[in-house]
């Protein structure tokens, strides 16, 4: 006689999937986040090594606005920051576009790396209005530089970020630093007088003007011409030497108009070509004078102490922005402010305190 199989406690419907006892999904989610902390420990050793590859992927996650990938990121940048490294310099190089920064850069480029140093140049590209990417200029325009086993050389865009640099360049200068690139060259985009937070990042500012171009006469004005700690009139040869050599002139007449620098540092105007490579050596003496100074009399530290503050008080600013227009209510009352300030039922300045009043309510 058969015997009969015993009474399951849960019978199975015939048809209908069995609940899992276990979040699959859960269990994916959590061995998908391990192996991407491997994937980001795996990255950091490679950055160590030098790995070119590994830096900009690097540099790429740290742009990601993707939630996971910010946290990655931080993993990553936490990484670097724990790590000691040899000092390195940072250098802006700022000038309205057509200066000739990127022909600069490449001579100055070459001339570090012959002197066997390794250089990293983070270009702020602008931003393409379609992809929001970078357009990828730099890395086109420096073809001998780019070829160069001791520099790297990465395009950044600078999406709704003002002031000529991108918005997480100063976390890609963490990154270049780790992966051992003594000097780090940032181009800015090339907007003109208000590229002032290249400052921000770097210990010595280069500013490239040229002669005949009417930049002389702006030697009075404040913004960058006020922040730089070099004036480089570029393009000096040829036909335009004499040219260049007037601009030089008055441009040092203009600069006794500034107050002293903190650093303690005068700032000096030099002429320089791309072309036949003259005053490029002289530059970067003007950099090493600036930094042997700066490091005596206690400034350097001191600069870059106060540069970590202005970049923490802009990350709050960030933080709060991003709180403020992502949070619903918000979003749903903008809209109707809107329509209220289009119609001068209010005014911007009343929309906007209601709309903060709400924030504020809602904290």
């Amino acid at each position: 006689m058969k015997k009969k199989s015993p009474k399951k406690n849960i019978s199975e419907i015939r048809g209908v999937k069995q609940t899992q006892t276990t979040n699959i999904e859960a269990i994916k989610q959590i061995q998908l986040r391990r192996r991407s902390l491997l994937d980001c420990e795996t990255l950091f050793n490679n950055i160590i090594k030098g790995d070119r590859t590994a830096l900009s992927q690097g540099i790429t996650l740290i742009e990601s606005a993707k939630h996971d990938d910010r946290v990655l990121a931080n993993t990553l940048i936490n990484k670097c920051l724990s790590r000691p490294k040899p000092q390195s310099i940072r250098v802006g190089i700022t000038g309205v576009p057509g200066v000739g920064k990127s022909t600069f850069i490449e001579s100055l480029g070459q001339y570090l790396t012959e002197r066997g140093e390794r250089i990293a140049v983070l270009a702020i590209d602008p931003s393409s209005n379609i992809t929001k990417g970078s357009i990828l200029g730099d890395k086109t325009r420096m073809m001998t530089l780019v070829q160069n086993e001791n520099a790297f050389i990465r395009p950044t865009p600078t999406g709704t970020v003002l002031g000529g640099v991108g918005q997480y360049t100063r976390e890609a200068i963490i990154l270049c630093e780790t992966a051992g690139f003594s000097t780090i060259l940032i181009e800015t985009v090339g907007v003109g007088q208000n590229e002032v937070t290249v400052n921000e990042i770097v210990d010595f500012c280069m500013l490239l003007k040229l002669a005949g171009a009417g930049d002389e006469l702006q030697g009075i004005k404040r913004g960058v011409i006020e922040m730089a700690d070099s004036i480089l009139i570029h393009k000096a040869d040829g036909d335009n030497i004499k040219a260049a050599k007037l601009a030089k002139l008055e441009f040092r007449n203009s600069l006794h108009l500034y107050a002293q620098k903190q650093s303690g540092w005068q700032p000096k105007i030099q002429l320089c070509s791309s072309l036949t490579g003259k005053g490029i050596k002289e530059a970067w003496q003007l950099v090493e004078n600036y930094i042997s100074i700066t490091q005596s009399n206690g400034y350097f530290e001191q600069n870059r102490e106060n540069q970590n503050i202005f970049w923490m008080k802009k990350a709050i600013e960030n933080k709060l922005q991003s709180s403020f227009f992502e949070h619903p209510e918000i979003q749903s009352e903008i809209t109707k402010q809107m329509e209220r300030v289009k119609t001068n039922m209010v005014t911007p300045f009343q929309a906007a305190e209601a709309l903060f009043d709400l924030y504020k309510s809602r904290l």
